[in-house]
């Protein structure tokens, strides 16, 4: 008797690597024992990577060249303090997603106060992700400059006509490549990209001592000193903003952990002491997934940032948008030739390649969830959560294709959802304070997770109320 035909989503990968049957429904025939120890648990980690890609694009590229640029080295410490300290409300709230088996904007919509139905968490997620309608044009825009740069097509860099053919034929690309909705594919393309802007980036970096734009260990030195200078609070509280995991990548990890496997294999928590063996276990799996995750996109995010502070800062130079990309491009030209161009060109398609192949995906997810949430249809159905995740899937990157053709600014994109992220951030810090007390307390975590979360809420919060208080002032 032939053996039946595995689904889409786990053919031609190694067994059990990822989940079988609907991830968003939790059968007790489905669980599976947790690995224990880093080497086991690395064949399962896989939603970190997909938010690696997503985090590192045209903001990293963008905003933290462009910090580097004004700031110098000095604010180098800030790239690792503002990326970790969101990590412990990212994990927070991934384990709120594997306990329950629910996604983040159902987590959202629980947090009081109510308005009728819907959560003021949940209100706020709509004026956030209406705002960034705006904010991921930057990202089809951010690509069709770096292509319209390596291939003008016959019609110079950046001209319009150039960018607005790449602008397209990235937007079609891109939805014709994720209509399927198969996480097995959006995990091994995200993690393919992510390794490739990485050694990429890190590869331009290791470059720059043997050019003119020689940085020396002692402006290293200096970056990590923990120094603030006068009159650059503002900047910054603007790269702790835009740095590392935002509000909607911590939305997005809680599908992917649940995509993943993750509540699955743990399975319907039915008070036994086998359940909270099995969760603590791929809990522990999901935290090392998190720090595998952090450790990228911070290396990665340091780089461009050292990029802006060793090639830009010296030279009085802060480009914005699309001109950042082409002025590095030609000073890499002009120092190590056309390969050192074309390198520095891949790593940016690369970079912003990955935050669109994850972005798409990651935001179907949210939408889809909140529709069900409203009553559009019914998310236990997974014939039509998946039919709207695809309607998404390929409506979303058309908006924004739309508003990059009608804005055509992709910095300034970028800053109107980045601040309403900030906001945003706030209350999902709030979220992950109050849906703690709804999971049992074997299954929290300790006093190091209980500290490290207020901490990391603390310090968004006050970001967020910065972020308020300056857009209403502004």
């Amino acid at each position: 008797m032939t053996a039946p035909t595995p689904p889409p989503d786990v053919q031609n990968v190694p067994a059990g690597r990822f989940v079988s049957g609907d991830p968003y429904v939790l059968d007790a025939t489905a669980v599976k024992e947790p690995p224990v120890g880093w080497r086991a648990s690395s064949r399962f980690f896989g939603p970190g990577l997909i938010v690696s890609a997503s985090v590192v694009g045209a903001g990293e590229l963008i905003t933290a060249t462009s910090l580097g640029a004004q700031a110098g080295f000095v604010l180098l410490w800030l790239v690792f303090v503002s990326t970790i300290v969101k990590v412990a409300v990212q994990v927070e709230m991934a384990r709120y997603a594997i306990v329950t088996g629910e996604g983040a904007m159902e987590g959202y919509n629980r947090v009081p106060p109510r308005v009728g139905r819907l959560s003021w968490v949940f209100l706020m997620w709509v004026l956030m992700a209406i705002s960034k309608l705006i904010q991921t044009g930057g990202l089809i825009g951010g690509m069709a400059a770096a292509l319209s740069i390596l291939l003008p097509l016959g019609l110079g860099p950046l001209s319009p006509a150039a960018m607005t053919i790449w602008a397209v034929v990235v937007t079609v690309v891109a939805i014709a490549t994720l209509i399927a909705n198969r996480y097995g594919l959006i995990e091994n393309v995200a993690t393919f990209l992510t390794m490739a802007f990485v050694a990429v980036t890190v590869l331009v970096v290791i470059a720059l001592p043997f050019s003119e734009f020689a940085y020396s260990a002692a402006d290293l030195g200096s970056g990590l000193s923990l120094q603030l200078p006068l009159g650059a609070l503002g900047i910054a509280l603007t790269m702790f903003g835009l740095t590392g995991v935002a509000s909607e990548e911590i939305t997005a990890y809680t599908y992917w952990c649940l995509e993943k496997g993750y509540a699955r294999w743990s399975g319907p928590n039915d008070g036994s002491d086998a359940y909270r063996r099995r969760a603590r276990g791929w809990i522990a799996v999901m935290q090392k997934d998190a720090i595998v995750s952090w450790v990228i996109y911070t290396v990665s995010t340091a780089a461009f940032f050292v990029l802006g502070a060793a090639v830009l800062h010296p030279q009085g130079l802060i480009p914005e948008g699309n001109e950042m990309i082409l002025t590095l491009s030609e000073t890499f030209a002009g120092v190590f030739g056309e390969a050192g161009r074309v390198v520095f060109l891949i790593g940016a398609l690369a970079a912003l390649g990955s935050t669109i192949w994850a972005a798409i995906p990651s935001w179907s997810r949210s939408w889809a969830n909140a529709l069900s949430i409203v009553g559009v249809f019914d998310w236990a159905d997974s014939r039509s959560r998946n039919r709207w995740m695809q309607v998404f899937i390929a409506a979303l990157p058309s908006v924004w294709l739309l508003t990059f053709l009608w804005i055509s600014s992709p910095l300034v994109m970028i800053m109107i959802g980045g601040i309403a992220g900030g906001i945003f951030l706030a209350a999902v810090a709030v979220s992950a304070l109050y849906l703690r007390r709804r999971i049992e307390p074997e299954l929290r975590g300790g006093r190091f997770i209980r500290a490290a979360l207020t901490v990391s809420a603390v310090a968004i919060m006050g970001l967020g109320v910065y972020s308020a208080v300056t857009t209403l002032g502004g």
